[in-house]
């Protein structure tokens, strides 16, 4: 009798949770199979904008999911009606890159430059300063920004939105190769 009465609750509060995920029109992302979470999470994560997100969340089809990710890149593609699909292909150039040459202690695509380099793409110019040996004419306990640490800067002559002359600045406070973005008062660079 106690068992029955323990297979009707669970039965009662699986039905309830079917219903209220049915109601909202939502999948959690957790349900959702390793490609796509994946690409949500990873391959998309610096681009995709929030209502975006919340859409492709709410599918509840790997039908629907792919259908939304044709309909994702279409909408970037900057010469529509082409095989090549320039924007996709930038953006997965740039996500590799950022893996191969941003990764530290977590992967490429993880860290402030890959985050950088994937939403920007490459700075006109970087100043590069991977120890303080190197800058004789600085003290011995200080360099340019103040820190003991190795760093780099990033200069964008123009980014669409943000305007001209944008200076990103990383530093390696760790010293394990993981370049923290360093935010000024004045910065107008917002990431996503």
């Amino acid at each position: 009798m106690f068992r029955n009465h323990l297979c009707g609750l669970l039965a009662f509060a699986a039905c309830s949770l079917l219903l209220s995920v049915a109601k909202s029109g939502s999948t959690a992302k957790s349900d959702l199979s390793r490609p796509y979470r994946a690409w949500l999470d990873e391959d998309v994560r610096w681009i995709i904008t929030d209502q975006e997100r919340a859409a492709f969340q709410k599918l509840s089809t790997d039908a629907q999911r792919d259908q939304f990710v044709m309909a994702f890149w279409t909408r970037r593609d900057p010469t529509p009606g082409t095989p090549e699909n320039e924007f996709k292909e930038e953006h997965y150039r740039r996500l590799a890159y950022a893996n191969q040459h941003f990764a530290a202690t977590i992967p490429g695509w993880k860290t402030d430059r890959g985050r950088v380099y994937i939403v920007y793409g490459p700075p006109d110019q970087i100043e590069s300063h991977p120890s303080r040996a190197v800058r004789e004419e600085l003290l011995p306990t200080e360099d340019v920004t103040g820190s003991a640490n190795p760093y780099e800067v990033w200069h964008y002559r123009h980014l669409k939105v943000i305007g001209q002359d944008v200076t990103v600045k990383f530093v390696d406070s760790c010293r394990c190769g993981d370049y923290r973005r360093k935010v000024e008062p004045s910065e107008k660079l917002d990431l996503p």
